[in-house]
């Protein structure tokens, strides 16, 4: 028999998906003779139902995700549309950047190959910057936990550089930071 683990409305961190989703729905699923539910699936909006094994409960994803996703890489994928020999000009002839979020080697950010081919060194930029992602927030979390631990032995500076990491780290995390309203107010975080 199966138990609901989570309820509607709750902030599960979707492993499959590799985001944070709120739960929609509960789907029990009942079959004749029994008295509770032989299955139970969540729907969280993401396209299709997940089972309570692929969601973490947003307090546990707080104590794994230091860990969790530093399995971040980058990849390459082999380009379809051009060979090695008509690109040429591509920083790696013949393949294209894949940042794959999940052990199992899929999941994560993939370009199309149009946006690729126009700008390549950009794309591998931005491949690397994302999968140097969780990294750079794990160091964000050191230094915003060092300067408020020895806020009298800093530099105003410093602090300064802690709290724009610390406003960061919540805008990432989405706890109660709202998003930008324009580039000014992007700028400045």
């Amino acid at each position: 028999m199966a138990k609901a683990v989570f309820h509607r409305h709750q902030r599960v961190y979707v492993e499959p998906v590799g985001t944070w989703a709120v739960i929609d729905k509960v789907n029990p699923v009942w079959a004749k003779g029994f008295d509770e539910p032989v299955r139970v699936t969540y729907d969280c909006g993401l396209g299709r139902d997940f089972r309570a094994d692929e969601l973490v409960a947003e307090g546990e994803a707080e104590t794994r995700r230091d860990g969790d996703v530093t399995h971040w890489r980058l990849m390459r994928a082999k380009n379809k549309w051009h060979a090695p020999d008509s690109s040429g000009h591509h920083p790696f002839p013949g393949t294209y950047p894949v940042v794959v979020t999940d052990q199992n080697d899929w999941g994560g950010w993939r370009v199309p190959a149009a946006e690729y081919d126009r700008d390549p060194a950009l794309i591998e930029m931005q491949a690397r910057l994302i999968a140097a992602a969780p990294r750079m927030l794990k160091l964000m979390k050191t230094l915003v936990e060092l300067s408020s631990h020895d806020a009298d032995d800093m530099p105003d500076g410093v602090i300064q550089i802690a709290r724009r990491a610390e406003q960061l780290r919540r805008l990432i995390e989405n706890d109660t930071v709202e998003a930008p309203k324009d580039a000014r107010q992007a700028a400045s975080l």
